[in-house]
């Protein structure tokens, strides 16, 4: 038996030396009867040591762990004894020097006349190919925890937004309020940019984040610059991000709002308090959907929705030039007004009743309802601070309240004349303030030492709410 299974393997002699496979040949007491090079190379065990021998015995002896593999669940001897073929991984061969390596193998049953006269095993060193999967695996590990880290940070950038406290809500059945909503429902479903325009209270962040997660985008981020809360020097870069060591401070690299908002919304909140220079940058970035990092000579393209809004007279700065024509064209594709309160006094009662839910559970209060009374003296009152005073005024008052039902107090409704009309309101105090700190800086606005810097407010704002509110310096 020995001698036909080893000349049946010699026939094919020189094919068999020749392969890069391991190739073992058995007899039925599994003894070794051929070995060709390849397998002496991958085991160090030779020719002249392992024929007639038990080969399991020399290098199949245990498992990857260390533990006892019995030759009785040997799959190369199952083969001997049903003749089935049998593919093999997950297996390691032993060296003669002790180490292992991992294998990948098929066996099959040698026949002649009918009858199973032993077996071959074809074996090849996966060392090579688990070392790959290992690195994909490690690859596709980093790559998971990055998409988890990313996700949290895209989740963090859209709740930013988000967990702020709207207690206003897009709450109303009035028509102009009706009409805002039907526009912001059409222009939500397109790619359009849209120019929120309103006055300071109204809503406008609001509004912006309804329309994106009305939109395809909604699952994106939405990102928010405040145009005027960053000087010309930093704005750029908190727009289009810097690389390290681009200028003083910047110890390493950092991504802009642009690029954190590629394949979502980009908010431009006050975007009528960017100088001439910003509005430039502005414009071509918005026109190429491209730009570079602050001392950076890499192009990065992005997609972006565009959402601006400002309560700024964009047309008459640009008739007075002081905006340029052709920005304001770009973000006027669909503009959507959002109408004052004092527009919409009709909107107060539901208004007042999303208010008091929030601030019932903001602070641990079970407020039901406002006195009629009071409702009315809230309808009389003009609302130059919009929702936004709205909320405030509601929030005072509740922090007050120890019934169920609240009675507005508020002192902004205790100076009266006639016809129930008010002699003092918001935008009587902040004219009155406004002038006094004007008049402290004998009327200087920039500087240190100005009317801004005392103000907290940017020069562009200042200026704004000067004109608004018809401050002008007085003649010596």
């Amino acid at each position: 038996m020995f001698q036909e299974i080893k000349q049946y393997l010699a026939d094919s002699d020189l094919l068999l030396n020749a392969v890069g496979e391991g190739i073992y040949g058995f007899d039925l007491d599994g003894n070794a009867v051929f070995i060709n090079p390849a397998a002496e190379r991958m085991t160090g065990w030779n020719n002249s040591e392992m024929l007639g021998h038990n080969i399991h015995q020399y290098h199949h002896h245990s498992h990857a762990d260390g533990s006892d593999y019995p030759a009785h669940e040997c799959k190369i001897y199952g083969t001997l004894k049903d003749g089935v073929s049998r593919e093999v991984s997950g297996e390691v061969f032993w060296r003669k020097d002790g180490s292992s390596f991992p294998v990948e193998y098929t066996t099959t049953a040698v026949y002649r006349d009918g009858n199973i006269i032993g077996a071959v095993a074809v074996f090849r060193d996966v060392t090579r190919q688990k070392a790959a999967e290992k690195a994909l695996h490690d690859a596709l590990s980093e790559v998971k925890t990055l998409s988890k880290q990313l996700q949290t940070e895209n989740t963090y950038l859209i709740n930013e937004l988000q967990q702020q406290w709207s207690g206003q809500g897009l709450v109303g059945s009035s028509v102009q309020f009706e009409k805002m909503l039907m526009q912001l429902e059409l222009v939500a479903q397109t790619q359009s940019t849209v120019l929120i325009l309103g006055e300071n209270g109204t809503g406008k962040e609001l509004v912006a984040r309804n329309i994106h997660q009305l939109s395809p985008r909604s699952n994106t981020p939405l990102i928010k610059v405040n145009c005027a809360a960053f000087a010309d020097n930093l704005l750029e870069s908190e727009l289009f991000g810097h690389e390290r060591g681009a200028f003083t401070g910047a110890i390493e690299r950092r991504k802009g709002r642009f690029e954190i908002a590629n394949n979502g919304t980009l908010f431009l909140d006050e975007i009528g308090e960017l100088s001439m220079s910003a509005q430039g940058k502005l414009l071509q970035v918005l026109q190429e959907q491209e730009f570079e990092r602050v001392g950076g000579n890499k192009t990065i393209k992005v997609d972006i929705r565009v959402i601006a809004a400002t309560n700024r007279d964009l047309q008459g700065m640009v008739d007075e030039g002081t905006y340029r024509m052709d920005l304001f064209y770009r973000l006027n594709v669909f503009p959507i007004h959002i109408p004052p309160l004092r527009e919409r006094i009709e909107d107060i009662e539901p208004l007042c009743q999303v208010i008091l839910t929030k601030l019932n559970a903001k602070l641990g209060k079970s407020i039901r309802g406002i006195k009629q009374k009071s409702l009315t003296k809230l309808k009389q009152y003009h609302w130059p601070g919009n929702i936004r005073e709205l909320q405030n005024v509601l929030e005072h008052e509740a922090i007050l309240t120890t019934s169920d039902v609240m009675e507005v107090k508020h002192a902004l409704f205790d100076a009266k004349v006639k016809n129930n009309q008010a002699v003092s309101s918001m935008a009587d105090a902040e004219r009155n303030h406004i002038e006094r700190v004007l008049n402290h800086c004998q009327w200087r606005i920039g500087g240190k030492t100005g009317a801004a810097a005392i103000l907290e407010l940017p020069e562009s704002t200042l200026r704004s709410k000067m004109k608004k509110l018809a401050i002008v310096r007085p003649l010596s």
